[in-house]
């Protein structure tokens, strides 16, 4: 290669991020179209999504709305098949969509744990398909899961929302060593409280409540290192890293003086 000729610049990272239109989702995506990368972003909101578009006019980036719910299943491969005939290929995935239904144990309600694992657990599933069989035929790829804290031990009020939580961790341990085997990264992002909308709605103390910027450059500065587990704020969840190994008896004794 001669030195005068000219290399051609690689094109711009793809990251495809659920539940874009608000809190996590929406702060992720505006911090990875900041830093050069084109942002797939999909929610249930269109007139939300094409606002954030519209940010993406000064960013380095661009952030490109997919209008998707992510409950319907054929919707969602018809997304992902959209984007990867659009951009290429998807590099990145960003599993965030995702709802919280706060419930009383006496008033325990089939109805309130299905909504959530409908979107929370199986609209990650709907996405997890059609991701692993295009990055598989890549042979690389990294695909983050929003999971929770709450995922580690149940907690008062969360039944439902814990029971989806959990199931997203163990199902990512579950992933990890295998599609690593192909090339396929899977992490697995367990915040605590964040303040967006839906923790707005919440009714109780929320320790260690953090600014929804400073999860957003968390989660940006994890999905580009090694580590499974993105986790915070860093002191929360190592108290509840702790709890996570206490007996039963000691653990409902705690959560007994907490409440």
């Amino acid at each position: 290669m001669s030195s005068n000729q000219e290399i051609a610049p690689s094109s711009p990272s793809v990251v495809w991020i659920t539940g874009a239109s608000q809190g996590i989702g929406e702060a992720v995506a505006i911090a990875m179209a900041r830093e050069g990368l084109i942002v797939a972003a999909s929610a249930r909101n269109m007139e939300r999504l094409e606002a954030l578009a519209n940010q993406s006019t000064e960013l380095k980036g661009r952030i490109i709305p997919y209008p998707l719910d992510v409950t319907d299943q054929t919707a969602v491969t018809e997304t992902v098949n959209k984007i990867i005939e659009t951009h290429g290929c998807i590099d990145q995935a960003i599993l965030n969509a995702g709802t919280y239904i706060s419930t009383s144990a006496t008033e325990f309600t089939s109805s309130a744990v299905r909504q959530q694992v409908e979107l929370n657990l199986m609209g990650v599933c709907h996405c997890l398909e059609p991701l692993i069989a295009s990055m598989k035929k890549k042979g690389k790829g990294t695909i983050a899961i929003n999971a929770s804290l709450a995922g580690y031990r149940g907690l008062p009020r969360a039944a439902g929302y814990g029971a989806t939580k959990a199931a997203l961790i163990n199902m990512a341990e579950s992933l990890y060593t295998e599609l690593s085997e192909v090339g396929i990264a899977i992490k697995v992002i367990n915040p605590g409280f964040v303040k967006t909308p839906l923790t707005s709605k919440n009714r109780f103390p929320m320790p260690f409540l953090m600014e929804v910027d400073k999860a957003a450059d968390i989660i940006v500065k994890g999905m580009k290192g090694r580590q499974f587990e993105i986790r915070f704020p860093r002191i929360f969840a190592a108290i509840l890293g702790l709890l996570r190994r206490l007996p039963y008896p000691l653990y409902f004794w705690l959560i007994r003086r907490a409440g």
